[in-house]
């Protein structure tokens, strides 16, 4: 057998998977039908917004086995339905051990929706606003690998974007958490080059008719 290229792992029925999505199921599952996969969806967005700023600090193995929970908690992450969380609401979901029981990221969340609700108003959609600041794939690198892949952080796009959002009164949307959701949404295709589902992410973002 050929060696794997580097940062490729042999995982759950021998496929070769980017190094962080072989080890745990939960992860595999993520990785080859999620991660990196076109979005358009507000509420979906929104989810992968809100669910990025609560991982900060966590793994985001964490974050994904409590993910049920969390939706259970947020109403399915309908915005329009959080928006009108209150104080009680705060005090509940603190009690809540499904999740991860952090005041300024509960509170940020239901900051969000609200702040989501006004950016619909000017934008049309969260997607549309989103999928403004996609890098442009020529600024990406030619061959994505491990070790590229440890340096993509963040991009002047997720910079751009997290300054707009902040600006808007948006919370836990940093620069480094922004790029994570641009990896999440499929903003960008950062499966590293050998990985089972890279051609097959990219060939979704071709067929992607982005939003606006």
């Amino acid at each position: 057998m050929s060696r794997l290229p580097d940062g490729i792992l042999l995982g759950t029925n021998d496929k070769p998977r980017c190094f962080w999505g072989a080890g745990h199921a939960d992860y595999a599952v993520y990785h080859d039908d999620e991660w990196g996969r076109p979005v358009d969806n507000d509420i979906r967005l929104f989810e992968k917004l809100c669910l990025e700023g609560f991982q900060a600090g966590l793994s985001w193995l964490t974050i994904l086995r409590k993910r049920e929970n969390f939706r259970k908690a947020f109403k399915g992450f309908d915005f329009k339905k959080v928006a009108r969380f209150g104080e009680k609401d705060v005090e509940r979901l603190l009690q809540d051990a499904g999740i991860v029981r952090h005041r300024g990221k509960i509170e940020a969340t239901i900051n969000n929706a609200q702040r989501a609700l006004e950016l619909i108003d000017e934008a049309g959609s969260i997607a549309a606003f989103l999928w403004r600041y996609e890098p442009d794939p020529k600024a990406r690198p030619k061959k994505l690998t491990k070790k590229a892949l440890m340096t993509l952080t963040k991009a002047p796009e997720s910079t751009a974007l997290s300054k707009d959002l902040k600006k808007r009164g948006w919370r836990f949307v940093g620069p480094t958490t922004m790029y994570a959701l641009m990896q999440a949404m499929g903003m960008v295709n950062d499966h590293i080059e050998g990985c089972c589902v890279r051609d097959v992410v990219e060939k979704a973002r071709k067929r992607f008719k982005r939003p606006g």
